[in-house]
């Protein structure tokens, strides 16, 4: 079908958009450019299709144009001032004059596409239906349905290039060069070329074309590009800036610490390109349909013509043949075909201005459906940042001493406790040498030092290595950090995380949408109870190892209730991808629970989560709209086509006009506020 062509070809542009921008220098054409050019609809058709956002409405409408004077001039001189010369074959030749301009474009289709093996596409069908007419007399309607089926596909081809422009977008949010400081000179150079380590100097306005930490002491940065957050986000030496910010009005340094490729834009822009490769079932459905349907119409309107022969008394050839190609126009699936992948298109780019990207359809419609969400607490419910709130050291243990190893200890993970510690400490000690690091899943680090073992974690890592401890874990609210040296209780930490903001909205929004909400946590079951309650979550689940939220959200699955897990760490990961909809916070989450996500919401605001599912409703609900439009309004025109009841102009409705009236509910979601 064309229009499933200009979809997959506006989708795999993207593609080939990012390849070429990234791969300059390569001769070889790969990835899913490559795969472009196998696609099974044409790559050079010369039809409307192929104009993109940069060309002029002008250019784009120009055959239609000359094609509308031409057949009003020619309609006039038939009804309305006779002219003697305007008759036989110069008559017709006007009117081929008129058809060619529109008529070419399309006839090149249906034969490209039957030396492909698409025989019955929707350019067959205008073709005959036109060339019909043709034969009959009907010049004018003849020219007419070619010209408005012109004008749809051009009205189309503008709809979809607005359904992506909020994704296509992403593309120019990372430069192809930045400005490096080497010897105190700055120097530009290509971004990919830039190794880690390197110090980028960002002007006032200028995007960061690289992740790294920033130098400076202060710095504001426009994030909206990421996280689709208009307002300012300052940062202070030390934190991480990404790549795709744009920086405010002062000079700002950052040392770069990611390689270009791999940057959080990089796996952005990566997401956004492969989304439109995973249909939803809803738009797979409809392009099986549509190639089982199209042959069947074609063979319906030839016993529409032929049949009736046998049957009818009077029969006129003319008359029946005009009902069959009446039938033809009716039947072209345009709406269907573009409308739906336009709908989830629009979905997809309404997401990502909201800073939500889904990696493919399927998920807009998987997430329409959620009926629980369970949820991380740390990073996800939680700021996840913490902080150091009471020290409580052994008196038989040098306090300053423990201190440092438990710094030194920690600064092997990346875990937000181990950031709080080591705000709290201060410098890690280089004298300290560590041994046999080992990170113990869901219970901590233990590590040789000065030949002595040395266990910072959860009191469950006291338990698994029987270090025996005189405090009752269950009565202290806050996170505790119990420590071990030489096999003996030395004392513990308390750490305190703060709920964010938008956490109770969010856990609002989802009952309100009859969504059941659970709280499942590697955290201390007493911690992650206080901030349950407070925020109203009936189902909160504490001191869990990666094995038991896998197993807890097994357990909805057994129930066959869909579910939606939200985390952000890297334990989060395999329940992120057992899920119905796996979704990762972006900004702190890690690699491997953003590349298995299916979501990823990109500025970490949990009141994201509804937002994402409401988006999915609407998107679905749009869809069927178009479906129950498309048959609904087809099917009466059928009905009265074969009847011979409607003309070619009730077709040229129900074929184009529902077309554009499908599209134009298509990009509603684009105007719909969130």
């Amino acid at each position: 079908m064309a229009h499933e062509h200009i979809y997959n070809e506006d989708g795999k542009q993207l593609c080939c958009e990012l390849e070429q921008k990234n791969n300059k220098k390569s001769n070889k054409n790969t990835g899913c450019c490559a795969a472009h050019e196998d696609h099974t609809h044409l790559d050079d058709d010369g039809h409307n299709h192929e104009h993109n956002a940069d060309d002029s409405l002008f250019k784009m409408f120009l055959p239609a144009i000359i094609s509308f004077i031409l057949l009003i001039i020619a309609i006039v001189f038939d009804n309305y001032f006779p002219q003697n010369w305007f008759k036989g074959y110069l008559r017709l030749g006007w009117y081929i004059i008129a058809y060619l301009p529109v008529g070419i474009p399309v006839l090149k289709e249906a034969f490209e596409s039957i030396t492909k093996g698409e025989v019955f596409s929707e350019f067959l069908l205008m073709c005959i239906a036109t060339i019909g007419a043709f034969a009959i007399g009907e010049y004018p309607e003849g020219v007419a349905v070619m010209l408005f089926y012109t004008i749809g596909e051009v009205f189309q081809t503008l709809a979809v290039s607005r359904a992506k422009s909020n994704i296509k977008s992403l593309l120019d949010q990372r430069p192809d060069e930045v400005n490096i400081l080497v010897n105190n000179l700055v120097q530009t150079v290509k971004a990919a070329d830039v190794s880690i380590g390197s110090v980028i100097q960002l002007k006032a306005g200028e995007k960061l074309g690289l992740d790294g930490e920033l130098l400076s002491d202060t710095a504001s940065f426009n994030t909206a590009a990421l996280t689709g957050e208009s307002k300012p986000d300052t940062k202070v030496k030390g934190e991480t800036v990404l790549a795709g910010m744009i920086n405010g009005t002062t000079i700002a340094q950052v040392k770069v610490t990611t390689a270009y490729n791999d940057s959080k834009l990089s796996k952005i822009l990566e997401m956004v390109q492969n989304a439109t490769a995973q249909k939803a079932p809803t738009e797979l459905f409809i392009r099986k349909f549509a190639k089982i349907y199209t042959p069947i119409v074609v063979f319906l309107a030839i016993a529409i013509c032929l049949l009736p022969y046998f049957f009818v008394a009077n029969y006129d050839f003319n008359d029946w043949l005009y009902r069959a190609l009446v039938f033809l126009v009716i039947s072209c699936p345009c709406a269907l075909v573009i409308s739906i992948p336009l709908g989830y298109f629009g979905g997809i780019g309404a997401a990502s201005k909201n800073g939500i990207l889904f990696k493919g359809s399927n998920f807009l419609d998987s997430i329409a459906n959620i009926q629980n969400v369970v949820m991380d607490k740390t990073g996800t419910m939680t700021e996840g940042v913490f902080m150091v709130q009471e020290v409580v050291i052994s008196n038989e243990f040098e306090r300053e001493e423990i201190l440092k190893m438990v710094n030194a200890l920690e600064s092997q993970s990346t875990h937000p406790v181990a950031t709080a510690i080591h705000n709290y400490v201060g410098a890690i000690d280089p004298a300290i040498e560590l041994k046999n690091v080992e990170e113990i899943a869901g219970h901590g680090l233990k590590a040789e030092i000065n030949g002595k073992e040395l266990h910072v974690g959860n009191f469950k890592l006291m338990d698994k290595f029987s270090i025996p401890y005189d405090i009752d874990p269950d009565s202290i609210v806050y996170t505790l950090i119990a420590i071990a040296y030489d096999k003996k209780f030395a004392g513990y930490l308390t750490i305190a995380d703060l709920i964010k903001e938008d956490a109770q909205l969010t856990i609002d929004k989802l009952k309100s949408m009859g969504v059941k909400t659970t709280m499942l946590s590697g955290d201390k079951n007493t911690v992650v109870q206080f901030v349950a309650n407070k925020l109203g979550i009936s189902n909160a689940f504490g001191d869990l190892l990666p094995e038991d939220k896998v197993n807890k959200v097994n357990e909805i699955k057994a129930k066959n209730e869909t579910v939606a897990f939200v985390g952000d760490g890297v334990n989060d990961a395999p329940v992120v991808a057992l899920s119905t909809v796996g979704i990762a916070m972006g900004g702190l989450g890690s690699d491997a629970t953003i590349e298995t996500a299916d979501v990823v919401i990109q500025d970490d605001k949990p009141s994201k989560i509804p937002m994402a599912i409401n988006i999915g409703k609407q998107t679905r609900k749009i869809v069927w709209q178009n479906i129950t439009l498309a048959f609904v309004v087809k099917g009466i025109v059928l009905i009265l086509g074969a009847g011979g009841l409607a003309t070619m102009w009730e077709a040229v409705f129900a074929d184009v006009g529902v077309a554009l009236l499908a599209i134009l509910n298509a990009v509603r979601i684009q105007k719909m506020k969130f």
